[in-house]
């Protein structure tokens, strides 16, 4: 594996970042998880739109430009001859002492990282059968400036993950400090009514005059609202509460990775008789052939 580096390829043993890189020493950072197949990486400028949005917004860093990233992956691919894969970007403080900055911006360099390795191997029988989830014990605060954004910070969601695993589930859903839907630990949420999605706000669809969403606009999540607007279906952004999730006629999930999700029960109460709904399984090949047609063309 050879990964890249601050513009430089490195042997994966040989990569390596300062003992003092605010990443490490502070949690300061941005990451993007994208999916690449047919050699491609799927709506990469998208991704990247994002996560320079974010590293502005949070003043991590203004230095940021979209096409040498979207370089620097597609060659990430290529240098370690891959045609499908799960592709890390990961930008942090650099070498920053932030205990020690006073007043204006930071004037520094950030470290940027790229890691390209085979996607992550999911069963077929989650897609076919479904999973359950659980609902995470702490509360999103939708004035956390920070909640919305793919920071480095993921310890409190990966604890949620540990806990709904050892409860024998696959996702936990986050709900907020007011009691509103909001994520999983590491994907977006929809439920399906009728001929209806519902999905929480997301950061930049708040109305006006409401709190902030304390939601990540996921890319996976942007595309399955297009796809199903595209297929005639109504997509309702808004807040929901645990009883519109339990009400739902289905239940599925988004990330890059693993696409749509079904989830067939929460907690111990099940969704749609306990079996993947008609709408998500049309969700998830509607996804699966924007993926393929997206990266296939040149």
């Amino acid at each position: 594996m050879h990964v890249w580096l601050d513009g430089t390829w490195l042997a994966r043993d040989d990569a390596q970042v300062s003992v003092f890189d605010a990443g490490l020493q502070h949690g300061v950072g941005l990451f993007e998880t994208m999916l690449a197949k047919n050699g491609r990486v799927f709506r990469v400028r998208a991704h990247l739109e994002r996560l320079v949005n974010s590293a502005t917004e949070l003043r991590l860093t203004q230095s940021l430009n979209i096409e040498p990233l979207a370089e620097a992956v597609q060659l990430t691919l290529e240098k370690n001859a891959l045609t499908e894969a799960r592709v890390r970007l990961t930008i942090t403080g650099g070498d920053l002492n932030l205990l020690q900055q006073s007043g204006g911006r930071a004037s520094h360099d950030p470290t940027i990282l790229i890691v390209a390795q085979p996607p992550t191997p999911y069963s077929p029988e989650i897609f076919a059968s479904g999973v359950r989830v659980t609902c995470a014990a702490p509360r999103l605060n939708p004035l956390d400036p920070f909640a919305s954004h793919k920071t480095l910070w993921y310890w409190p969601r990966l604890a949620s993950l540990q806990a709904a695993g050892a409860a024998g589930a696959s996702e936990s859903l986050h709900f907020s400090v007011i009691h509103e839907l909001a994520c999983g630990c590491v994907s977006n949420v929809f439920l399906v009514r009728g001929d209806t999605l519902l999905t929480p706000l997301a950061r930049g669809e708040e109305p006006v005059g409401g709190l902030p969403a304390p939601v990540l606009p996921g890319i996976t999540r942007a595309t399955i609202i297009e796809l199903a607007e595209a297929a005639g279906l109504a997509v309702e952004r808004r807040g929901l509460k645990i009883n519109d999730v339990l009400a739902a006629d289905e239940l599925f999930l988004t990330n890059s990775s693993w696409g749509v999700l079904p989830v067939v029960a929460v907690e111990a109460s099940s969704i749609h008789n306990g079996k993947p709904g008609p709408r998500t399984l049309e969700m998830r090949e509607a996804w699966r052939g924007c993926v393929d047609r997206e990266t296939s063309e040149r």
